[in-house]
């Protein structure tokens, strides 16, 4: 009977196993590969390295966002922020599904290389890029050049932010994430169309509430 192929999906899933049940990452690809009873020659025609397996987590929790969001007829009729909305919270939902995972991999990293979810900005930036939010239109062509560049840029800085409250989040179900991404979502696209002032105010007060150092 014929060896079953190992897939990437299928080593991504026992790495996250393995880090879960040892607290920390394999020593070394063969240690890994034999464990997995493959050789390090299968394992490197999927990952160059644990570094490369770790930002594809974050991509594939990326990608299953996407096709559960796309598999909804409604979604498509959305406006951006309607669909940056449920970008979040689907995105938010896969991430507390694997809350253990993402909590262990982010303490580790510190959230300063970000090493781990560099592959998953490019593909956050692409996809802020083509939901083309309205901007305000503004009196210098230049100015309009800089805002288009540093939208994407804003919005990666956001879902990092979201991230690390989710991650100190103690409330029940993480509700108050869920509070926390409506209420600072819809002051970013609000800022970015020139409506920020009761959207401003509304975040401030919630931050306060809950004592989040800016």
């Amino acid at each position: 009977m014929a060896k079953k192929k190992i897939t990437s999906q299928d080593i991504i899933l026992a790495y996250m196993n393995f880090v879960l049940e040892n607290g920390e990452k394999p020593k070394n690809v063969y240690m890994f590969a034999k464990e997995l009873k493959i050789s390090e020659t299968e394992f490197y025609q999927h990952f160059a390295s644990f570094e490369v397996l770790e930002q594809e987590v974050f991509t594939a929790f990326f990608s299953n966002t996407l096709e559960l969001l796309h598999k909804n007829k409604e979604y498509q009729e959305f406006d951006a922020k309607n669909k940056l909305l449920s970008f979040y919270f689907t995105f938010f939902e896969m991430l507390n599904r694997n809350r253990s995972y993402v909590t262990h991999v982010l303490n580790q990293d510190k959230l300063g290389s970000l090493k781990s979810m560099s592959s998953l900005r490019k593909h956050f930036k692409e996809y802020i890029d083509g939901l083309e939010i309205d901007s305000i239109d503004l009196v210098k062509e230049n100015l309009n050049r800089i805002k288009a560049k540093s939208l994407s840029e804003v919005a990666w800085a956001q879902l990092l932010y979201t991230i690390k409250f989710w991650l100190e989040d103690t409330s029940l179900g993480f509700e108050k994430t869920d509070v926390f991404i409506e209420k600072s979502i819809n002051t970013t696209v609000d800022l970015v169309a020139s409506k920020p002032f009761e959207g401003l105010i509304d975040l401030g007060k919630f931050l306060f509430k809950e004592k989040v150092k800016m």
